[in-house]
């Protein structure tokens, strides 16, 4: 049988799957590790690869790969990747791994997204917005059928929007994004101090706690107002989130319908933006992955 093998490239593991060509899993692997420590990620994936095929006993008949930061115009390496995972930039995996077909690089979100829309929770549907929120906001869309990529890659960096002019700037130089404002790499000083992850925080407004609750709707009005401003620059038919916050389930997707039904723009006889959560989890970006190699 044929197989695919998509890789997904993280802050703290690798993920890996060998897949049909309708998407069928039938290998994984789950690598962890420490980002702080010195490690080779490329031998590493190297080892992944053939891990796999030996397992299978026959080579993927082709693979992709999914990791952070912008990729090359010709797709066969990451470009740029700002503050982790250094020796990586630059490094032509088609070679590397000693393939006689391309090995296509994505980055994150946009192969995140390719997964859903291939066989999760967007699967057939031309235009999409995407987000996953975690340490920051990752994201990605997709317009007419194509997922955005740009002029060099940076096309569906959602959570580099900018919500106030006169914010601090966040990675990419942005003021006052949608990333400092919902992810968990800032809810220690959005909250003075008192939640130091999110997780924390969406506990204790489950607890009944009204300073977290005061809190949490701060954090998702401040995504609703991101989301109506995706809604007129791109004009999905659906959003989908992913991501560790959005296991917060109903307590952020009932207020987020509230906020979104006072902001949206909405046109008569046109459908409501459909707002949904993500299906293929942490292995969304493998899926992708695999599905370039296809």
């Amino acid at each position: 049988m044929s197989y695919f093998i998509g890789i997904d490239l993280g802050g703290s593991s690798i993920k890996a799957l060998a897949v049909t060509s309708v998407g069928e899993r039938i290998a994984e692997i789950n690598r962890s590790f420490d980002a702080e420590k010195e490690q080779d990620f490329a031998c590493e994936i190297q080892r992944i690869v053939q891990e796999i095929e030996e397992t299978r006993g026959s080579a993927a008949q082709s693979l992709g790969l999914s990791a952070p930061g912008l990729t090359a115009r010709d797709g066969r390496s990451i470009r740029n990747m700002p503050g982790r995972l250094q020796g990586l930039v630059g490094l032509d995996w088609t070679t590397f791994l000693n393939r006689q077909t391309s090995v296509p690089v994505m980055n994150d979100a946009q192969a995140a997204l390719a997964g859903e829309a291939w066989v999760g929770a967007v699967k057939g549907i031309e235009n999409v917005v995407f987000l996953t929120l975690g340490t920051g906001v990752g994201g990605a869309a997709k317009v007419d059928g194509h997922i955005l990529r740009g002029a060099i890659g940076r096309a569906g960096h959602l959570g580099h929007v900018c919500l106030d002019p006169h914010g601090e700037p966040d990675i990419c130089r942005t003021p006052g994004s949608l990333e400092l404002a919902v992810g968990n790499c800032s809810i220690s000083k959005r909250t003075q101090g008192r939640f130091q992850t999110t997780h924390a925080l969406v506990d204790a407004v489950r607890s009944g706690d009204a300073e977290a609750r005061s809190y949490w709707a701060n954090t998702v009005r401040h995504l609703a107002c991101g989301l109506v401003s995706f809604v007129n620059v791109l004009d999905p038919e659906v959003i989908v989130i992913g991501g560790g916050i959005a296991r917060a389930g109903e307590l952020l997707f009932d207020p987020l319908e509230t906020y979104m039904n006072d902001m949206e723009w909405l046109v008569p006889g046109s459908p409501r933006v459909s707002i949904r959560p993500a299906v293929l989890g942490e292995w969304a970006g493998a899926y992708g992955a695999a599905y370039s190699a296809l």
